[in-house]
C-alpha cells in the first residue's frame, strides 16, 4: 500500500469550492468527479470526490477483465477509480454483444490517481502520491483561484431516436411473449438516443445536466477522448468493511409542480402493484446474487419499495444488505452481481440473452457502473443511467433509457416512461429552456 501525503483544509464555501475543483480538473487526461449534491443517503461517506492524473491504469475488453481488475486492486492496495461496462457480462457468463457501437469505449477502465480530493461538509482532504506531493500547495492555491466561468455553450444538437415508437411497441410485444411463455419474469428493455458529427463541451454539458436533476450519484468522468456526464440516482453496490449494500431502483412516476398533485402521484406510486412487483422481483434477484459471496443467513432487506423523490421523478428504492463471507474478495462481489439486476431482469441470464436479441445498440458503459475502490478494499459504485456519453474523437453523443417489462406492462406506457426518463438529457443537448 503506497504512502500518500495528506493535507487538510477547511473550506468556507463548499459549493463554490466544488465548482472550482471541477473546472480545475479539466486539464487532466484522466478525471473522476463524484458529487452527492447534498442529497442525504444513509451510506454516504463523502459529499464530493475528485481523482485526477493517472499513475497506473487498466484499459481492457471483457476477456478475463475481472481477473485483471482483481490483480490491479490487490497489487496497488490504493485508491482506484473507473468503470465496468455492461458488456463485462460476457466475462461473467457465456454471453456476447454483437449490436452496433457508436462510442467504442474500452469495456473496463480503472486508474490509480496521483491526486485525490475528498470533501465532507467543509472539511477537505488532499491525498497525493509521493511523485506529486511537492505540488500540493500550488494545486490547492490554483483551485482556490480557479476561474469558474462556464465555457462557450454547446450548439443545439439534433437528437435521433434509434428505435421508432412503432418498432418499440413491436419489440415490447415480443418481450411480453417471452414473459407469457415463462422464459423470463421481467426484463429491462432500453433504447438509444444519439447525435452524429456532434461537438459538445463536456464540462458545460455536465453542469447543465446536474443542475436539472441534482441526483445523489452524479458523476463527471474523462479518459482522454471518452467522457461520461451522469445524473444517476442509483447505487449499484457498496462495500463497507464486511457489509455489502445494494440499492436497486424499480418503479417510476413523474413529478408535478403542484404540491398536492405531486403528493398524490407519490402515494399512487407506492400503492401501484405493477411498480411494486417490478421492484420486488429485482430485490429477489439481488438477494440471490449477494448470497453467492455472503456469510450464511446474512442477506436481508433493510428497505422494501420505499419512495424517494428526485427533481425529475419519484422512484421506489429497496436496500438489500449482506455480510461478506471470509475468503471472498471485493472483486468477487462485483463479479458475482454484475450487471446490476435492475438493468437486466429475471432470470438474469435469460433476460440478458433476450435483451441482446431485441435491442439495436450495444449498451457499453450505459447500465454499467462507475465508482472507486479504497486502499482498504472497500468500494462504492453507481449505476450508469440518466447519463450522456461522448466520444470526442468520433464526435458521437449517446444516451439511453429503458424500463422494466413485466406481464402487467402496457407497451405504450413503457414507451412513455422511457420518454420521461429522456427529458433531462434531451433538454441539455437540444438546449431547451425550462
Amino acid at each position: 500500500m503506497p504512502t500518500r501525503t495528506i493535507a487538510h483544509h477547511t473550506i468556507n464555501d463548499p459549493e463554490d469550492f466544488k465548482a472550482r475543483l471541477l473546472h480545475w480538473a479539466q486539464d487532466f487526461r484522466e478525471a473522476t468527479f463524484l458529487d452527492g449534491n447534498g442529497y442525504y443517503q444513509k451510506y454516504q461517506e463523502y459529499d464530493c470526490v475528485l481523482a485526477v492524473d493517472a499513475f497506473l491504469s487498466l484499459s481492457t475488453d471483457h476477456h478475463k477483465a475481472f481477473q485483471d481488475l482483481r490483480e490491479l486492486q490487490e497489487a496497488t492496495q490504493d485508491w482506484l477509480f473507473g468503470y465496468l461496462s455492461y458488456d463485462l457480462k460476457n466475462d461473467v457468463e457465456k454471453l456476447q454483444s454483437d449490436n452496433a457501437d457508436g462510442l467504442d469505449f474500452p469495456e473496463m477502465f480503472f486508474f490509480q490517481p496521483k491526486r485525490l480530493f475528498l470533501l465532507k461538509g467543509n472539511q477537505l482532504e488532499m491525498h497525493y502520491l509521493p511523485m506529486a506531493d511537492d505540488e500540493m500547495k500550488q494545486d490547492y492555491q490554483a483551485i482556490v483561484n480557479q476561474d469558474t466561468q462556464m465555457p462557450h455553450a454547446n450548439g443545439r444538437l439534433a437528437i435521433s431516436q434509434r428505435i421508432s415508437q412503432k418498432d418499440y411497441l413491436k419489440k415490447v410485444g415480443r418481450m411480453l411473449d417471452y414473459i407469457h411463455r415463462g422464459d423470463i419474469y421481467e426484463a429491462n428493455f432500453c433504447m438509444e438516443f444519439y447525435s452524429e458529427d456532434a461537438k459538445i463541451d463536456p464540462l458545460e454539458t455536465y453542469c447543465r445536466l446536474n443542475a436539472i436533476s441534482e441526483p445523489p450519484f452524479s458523476a463527471f468522468f474523462r479518459n482522454a477522448d471518452d467522457y461520461l456526464m451522469s445524473a444517476s440516482p442509483e447505487r449499484y453496490l457498496k462495500k463497507q468493511g464486511r457489509k455489502i449494500v445494494s440499492q436497486p431502483i424499480k418503479g417510476t412516476a413523474r413529478r408535478s409542480d403542484n404540491p398536492d398533485e405531486d403528493a398524490r402521484i407519490r402515494r399512487e406510486l407506492v400503492s401501484n402493484e405493477k411498480e411494486r412487483s417490478e421492484n420486488i422481483m429485482i430485490v429477489d434477484l439481488v438477494r440471490n446474487d449477494l448470497s453467492r459471496t455472503a456469510s450464511k443467513g446474512s442477506v436481508h432487506v433493510e428497505e422494501l419499495c420505499q419512495p424517494y423523490s428526485f427533481r425529475q421523478v419519484h422512484h421506489l428504492i429497496s436496500t438489500v444488505v449482506s455480510e461478506l463471507s471470509p475468503g471472498k474478495s471485493a472483486v468477487d462481489v462485483l463479479q458475482t452481481t454484475f450487471p446490476m439486476g435492475s438493468m437486466t431482469g429475471a432470470p438474469k441470464i435469460a433476460a440478458m440473452n433476450i435483451i441482446e436479441a431485441l435491442e439495436e445498440t450495444k449498451r457499453g458503459l450505459y447500465s454499467g457502473a462507475l465508482g472507486y475502490f479504497t486502499p482498504e478494499g472497500n468500494f462504492d459504485f453507481n449505476v450508469v443511467i440518466r447519463t450522456i456519453l461522448y466520444n470526442a474523437k468520433r464526435h458521437y453523443v449517446s444516451f439511453s433509457v429503458g424500463s422494466a417489462i413485466t406481464a402487467a406492462s402496457d407497451p405504450l406506457r413503457e414507451y412513455e416512461e422511457c420518454l420521461l426518463k429522456a427529458v433531462a438529457m434531451r433538454k441539455v443537448l437540444e438546449r431547451q429552456e425550462d
